[in-house]
């Protein structure tokens, strides 16, 4: 009867320890990224893919306008 008592009370911790390690998580952040073929610059979180290279940042708006890191 102590083990189940003792699992419950073991998922319940962890679960709680989750909630509250998302409740810390910050956005991403922006960057600009500059095509290699035609030198067209877009602000994205993510590479648009492989002939992308990251040209600045990290930004905190998606019009990479204001330098820093989102939530700092």
């Amino acid at each position: 009867m102590k083990s189940k008592t003792m699992k419950k009370s073991m998922v319940l911790f962890a679960a709680g320890i989750l909630v509250s390690l998302a409740t810390m998580a910050a956005p991403a952040a922006w960057y600009k990224w500059k095509s290699k073929l035609n030198n067209e610059v877009w602000c994205t979180q993510t590479s648009p893919g492989d002939g992308w290279i990251k040209s600045s940042g990290p930004y905190k708006d998606a019009n990479c306008k204001i330098d820093g890191r989102p939530g700092k």
